[in-house]
């Protein structure tokens, strides 16, 4: 009987010094206990442990019963008296057994499970592990931060629940764990603080920079990808709880203030290998982006907010953030760095940030990628928002800054739908220089002149794909009627006037060829499809069209038809604009002859 077998092995040691313990003894100790509990005399093994004479035996060797432990844990139902005695056990081992064995032992527990037993093994065993950690006097600091390191990195390839109901559901555990895993640090934090409370300085720096690291891998995970916005029904929120707790450890080691303002990335290690170095580098900007967001947008922590910083400070200092936030495609990382640059901006005064801000790389790059979620992020909402932000960024520089930014829009954004806004925005800027009193030297005059050149040209002449550039032209096209309309050539405030000669030859004229060539091969297409429509319903011939290596649905002729018709009403529609500005020159430049 197994019972039997330990209580002889037990005999057996309890004559033994303990320096005498060998491993013949550990192996058989081991066996017997692991049998008694497979054969569910987990009550009788509680005995033999709770049993005084046995202190020593349980101190060296009792260590090797975590493993068939926990398994016996989870293989009992929640009811049954055999599982309450495993977790007495366990609750045992920790109060007597050798705390850096012990401690070995349940690392290796932590860092063996996968998968779905990942959440309730850790949640086991969080309890146990910082009872032994709390025993231990050397290297303490050392043996907290791989204890957090080790859950965190089991944790982290778990899938983040991100609606409503999967945060209720909370399959795999995740929610729980993680706000679990915050309590089992507390009282290292405690320890932190009140070594900080007898002296200014921390004696236990090792400490503190191991919960620092703990914070900043749970601000890139689960908390940048988690959905932090309140839900409706969900009384207490697990992400916004847990993020709660990880600000609070911020603040009570005196980190957060530094993080947030002085883009302190971290003690990282030194690493000969350049890409790791990489790593810890992209892995401590997430983190620090993410921080930002909550206590920017979510107001996390605002208590502790310095409220003695201009908006546009805010601003410059979260524009590093913005940018690694923006450069993500998932949608729960993407739309905080919208909600942000939003919230940032939104604290400004229109025309309120100088130019200036604009020498800075991140106040180039931040709108260039704003840009890309327009045009290429599949999530719509998210490509509305993007455009809406530009326009509120665009608002906030003062004159000479919308002017620098509109010059770096248009040779960067490469997106004939993009160009065709910022060019409106051009027209709105002109037509505000026209109607105030002062003068603006920034939309009218040589330095207008400067911008039109950039504005009023096809970018491949004559055979510029018109079709695909019509947002554009159409802007342009519109942009020059305004200003012939509103600037008499006697005034010529805008300069458009004298560069005329140029937008002709620049501008108009290859247009004109352009329109000619592209109408005469759209209409070659539509008279061969025609043609050819007979055959091809008898033959029921269909075009195919691959989009990134995808098929899309086969378009029949009728759709073929169609799709050119409408390029040729595009075009006939540029053209009659075309005629009314050229119509509108004539006139101008007839009136000032007939006066003259």
């Amino acid at each position: 009987m197994a019972v039997d077998e330990l209580q002889a092995i037990i005999q057996r040691c309890q004559i033994l010094e303990e320096a005498d313990f060998k491993g013949e003894d550990f192996n058989l100790f081991q066996v017997a206990g692991q049998k008694c509990l497979e054969d569910g005399y987990a009550a009788q093994l509680l005995e033999v442990i709770q049993n005084e004479k046995n202190k020593i035996i349980i101190k060296n060797m009792g260590w090797n019963l975590i493993s068939p432990l926990v398994r016996c844990i989870f293989m009992y139902k929640q009811e049954d008296d055999k599982r309450e005695h495993c977790l007495r056990i366990l609750d045992q081992l920790a109060q007597l057994c050798n705390p850096k064995e012990l401690f070995l032992g349940l690392l290796e527990q932590i860092e063996q499970t996968s998968g779905e037993q990942v959440c309730p093994t850790v949640m086991l065993l969080l309890q146990p592990l910082q009872t032994v950690l709390l025993k231990l006097q050397n290297k303490k600091a050392y043996s907290v931060g791989l204890s957090l390191a080790m859950i965190m990195n089991q944790l982290t390839p778990l899938p983040v629940p991100y609606t409503k109901q999967q945060m209720q559901e909370d399959k795999l555990g995740l929610c729980q764990c993680c706000n679990a895993v915050v309590n089992f640090a507390k009282p290292f934090v405690n320890e932190v603080v009140k070594n900080m409370e007898k002296t200014s300085e921390c004696n236990d720096m090792e400490l503190k920079e191991e919960l620092l690291k703990f914070c900043m891998k749970s601000l890139k995970y689960p908390l940048l990808t988690a959905q932090l916005e309140q839900l409706e029904g969900i009384e207490e929120h697990p992400f916004r709880h847990f993020a709660t707790e990880i600000i609070d450890i911020l603040w009570d080691i005196r980190e957060l203030i530094p993080l947030v303002f002085s883009h302190r990335k971290g003690k990282s290690p030194h690493w000969e290998n350049q890409e790791f170095a990489d790593i810890e580098r992209k892995n401590s900007a997430d983190s620090l982006a993410c921080l930002s967001y909550l206590m920017i947008v979510q107001h996390f922590g605002i208590h502790c907010f310095p409220m003695v910083f201009s908006p546009s400070y805010l601003l410059q200092c979260n524009m590093t953030h913005i940018e690694v936030l923006l450069k993500r495609t998932e949608e729960s990382v993407l739309s905080k760095g919208l909600d942000l640059f939003e919230s940032c901006l939104l604290r400004m005064e229109d025309n309120s940030l100088l130019h200036q801000y604009l020498e800075c790389r991140d106040f180039i790059n931040v709108p260039q990628d704003l840009v890309k979620v327009m045009t290429l992020c599949p999530i719509e909402h998210l490509r509305k928002k993007s455009l809406n932000i530009l326009q509120l960024f665009i608002d906030k520089f003062d004159t000479e800054g919308k002017y620098t930014l509109f010059r770096c829009l248009l040779k960067t954004s490469n997106h004939a739908g993009v160009e065709g806004y910022i060019i409106k925005n051009i027209k709105d800027q002109i037509h505000l220089s026209l109607t105030k009193a002062h003068d603006n030297i920034w939309f009218t005059g040589h330095h207008l002149i400067s911008l039109l050149d950039l504005v009023l040209l096809l970018p491949e002449g004559a055979e510029t794909d018109l079709l695909q550039n019509s947002d554009r032209i159409m802007a342009s096209l519109n942009l020059l009627r305004y200003l012939v309309i509103k600037d008499c050539e006697t005034d010529n405030q805008t300069g458009v006037w004298t560069t005329l000669a140029k937008i002709k030859q620049n501008f108009l004229k290859p247009l004109h060829v352009g329109l000619n060539m592209s109408k005469a091969h759209y209409e070659a297409e539509i008279k061969n499809k025609k043609e050819n429509r007979r055959e091809a319903h008898s033959s029921n011939t269909v075009c195919s069209v691959t989009v990134s290596g995808e098929k899309m649905p086969a378009m029949t002729t009728e759709m073929q038809l169609q799709v050119l018709h409408s390029a040729l009403f595009t075009f006939d529609l540029i053209e009659s604009v075309l005629a009314r500005v050229e119509e509108l020159i004539e006139v101008k430049i007839k009136a000032v002859m007939d006066e003259n």
